[in-house]
């Protein structure tokens, strides 16, 4: 069966995450529902992260395996097809080696965090930023991310009904940029890891929130890591602003 590898984005909102569940939306459901559109009986599609409910993707990767061969451009345009009108597009497919896996494949992730601060509530970007009305120091958020950069155990910012075998983690990379958004001031946090535990991201953007509101010192951010304790943890972000933006292959299956 050849396998293709797909570069999906979609909007979170009406969705109960990712993963397929009995009787409730998911992202995998609409793909699989429209690829059985095409040919019936396919095995499951896997993807490189399983978001959680609400959270968005312009990157997320799936693969699956067809019965026969396509050119991957006219799945791509199938696919999208047979998705309307949901908020889900394809926007690339590309054939793949046999042993490529979405998921185990990938050696990175890549998660963007859209935190909006105004006094209005968004009209525009409802559902699609952390609206703040309070206004935030982003220099006092970034000293405070320095000490969650490298390996450590991120028990803190796991959630306690999450899976990963370990809790420890390197995290390679948090940026945070204040930029004139659509709808106003947003404050972007960019991240990037291999992997992430559940609700990380999430945890990590509420604790630097508070920090930037002035109710932590970045020093907070430090203790509350090395506490390795979930309660230790500031308040989880909603899922309005997270995006899976990209993942990494040692070899990216749409570029070649």
């Amino acid at each position: 069966m050849p396998r293709y590898a797909l570069q999906i984005e979609y909007d979170g909102r009406p969705f109960c995450g990712w993963q397929a569940q009995a009787g409730l939306p998911s992202v995998q459901e609409a793909i699989e529902t429209a690829l059985a559109r095409l040919e019936p009986d396919l095995p499951r599609i896997a993807a490189a992260g399983r978001t959680d409910t609400g959270v968005h993707a312009t990157g997320q990767v799936a693969h699956c395996d067809m019965a026969r061969d396509w050119d991957a451009f006219r799945l791509m345009e199938a696919l999208n097809h047979h998705l309307r009108p949901l908020p889900v597009a394809v926007r690339a497919a590309a054939l793949v080696d046999d042993d490529f896996h979405a998921r185990f494949s990938a050696h990175e992730r890549r998660y963007l965090f859209r935190l909006l601060t105004r006094r209005a509530p968004p009209t525009f970007d409802a559902g699609r930023v952390w609206h703040i009305k309070h206004p935030l120091d982003p220099e006092a958020m970034r000293e405070g991310a320095t000490h969650l950069l490298g390996l450590h155990d991120f028990t803190t910012f796991r959630a306690s009904q999450c899976q990963a075998a370990s809790p420890v983690k390197t995290l390679d990379a948090l940026e945070i940029a204040l930029v004139e958004g659509l709808s106003g001031p947003e404050i972007q946090f960019r991240l990037r890891a291999r992997s992430f535990l559940h609700n990380q991201v999430r945890s990590i953007v509420g604790t630097l929130e508070r920090v930037g509101a002035g109710a932590w010192t970045p020093a907070d951010v430090k203790v509350a890591l090395e506490a390795r304790d979930r309660a230790a943890c500031g308040p989880v972000s909603p899922p309005d602003g997270l995006y899976l933006t990209g993942v990494g292959y040692a070899r990216d299956p749409f570029t070649g």
